[in-house]
């Protein structure tokens, strides 16, 4: 399933960016409007840990492919932004067929 670093890097990406996603409009929505605060501590950790594997995943594939700057940037502003890991898996789908 995962024969290559780009698709263990594509797949913790979407992962990590649907989890972006319940933390921002599910958890944070549970403790700021219905004073749920275990919702942002339970989906927080998870985010968080699925976020520091992306930048390791981010970090191996950038060594095996010879990514500079700009595409590392690239990938690490995306994982900040909301939808911004969907936005990167087409980029990385191009990358894949290139190689």
């Amino acid at each position: 399933m995962f024969k290559t670093e780009l698709d263990r890097f594509k797949t913790i990406g979407l992962i990590e960016g649907v989890s972006f996603l319940i933390l921002l409009f599910i958890a944070m929505p549970l403790k700021y409007i219905w004073l749920i605060p275990v919702a942002t501590k339970v989906v927080g950790m998870i985010h968080g840990g699925l976020f520091m594997l992306y930048l390791y995943l981010q970090f191996q594939a950038s060594r095996k492919y010879s990514w500079g700057v700009k595409e590392n940037l690239f990938y690490f502003v995306a994982s900040l932004i909301p939808f911004g890991t969907f936005w990167s898996d087409r980029k990385l789908a191009k990358v894949k067929a290139t190689i």
